[in-house]
């Protein structure tokens, strides 16, 4: 099975059970506090390590977590350890968020742009982005600069990419031009 099934599997019925349990918002923290903590090398290669004894990896978890997070997240790391599943922790984390966003009806958006943007014009996007039939309720916008796109934006949201870019337009000029038959024609006589 691949690890994105599994993971798949794993948050939604971590999802499932925290929402259940109405502690959905406080396991997400802690979901994104232990996805953050997969960033460390050395923690990521505990969690990836057969080595490491599961006993010896329950009392880590124990050591760093016991009273920072809720029981119910404590409780769901002590049996994927025990199962022998920890490895694929990190997975599990990245997937548990997009579910959760799924739930709650959130879009994640980036936009690029070539300069900086005033808060008025986030504001204004993000304002069109809510109430356009191609995001959700919600909008979670990332801005991001950067200079060589020369002008213009790119959004990105659900896999699609929307590019506004003076680089993209050059680029398609420039196409454009290699593969123009007239020029090549005159060039042969």
């Amino acid at each position: 099975m691949s690890v994105q099934r599994i993971a798949g599997r794993y948050a939604k019925s971590f999802v499932d059970l925290a929402a259940e349990q109405n502690k959905l918002e406080r396991v997400l923290e802690d979901v994104k506090s232990f996805q953050a903590l997969t960033k460390n090398r050395d923690f990521y290669l505990l969690l990836k390590s057969p080595v490491v004894h599961a006993s010896k990896k329950i009392a880590i978890i124990n050591q760093l977590f016991e009273g920072k997070y809720d029981e119910l997240t404590l409780a769901f790391l002590r049996i994927l350890i025990n199962k022998s599943r920890e490895a694929y922790l990190p997975e599990i984390a990245v997937e548990f968020i997009e579910q959760y966003k799924q739930r709650k009806h959130i879009s994640s958006v980036r936009l690029t742009t070539a300069a900086p943007l005033s808060d008025a014009v986030v504001a204004d996007i993000r304002q069109r982005l809510t109430g356009s039939m191609h995001t959700s309720d919600n909008v979670e916008l990332a801005v991001k600069v950067d200079p060589e796109l020369i002008g213009g934006f790119v959004l990105e949201f659900d896999d699609k990419i929307y590019d506004a870019s003076i680089a993209q337009k050059l680029d398609e000029l420039r196409k454009g031009f290699v593969g123009n038959l007239y020029i090549s024609q005159i060039l042969a006589r």
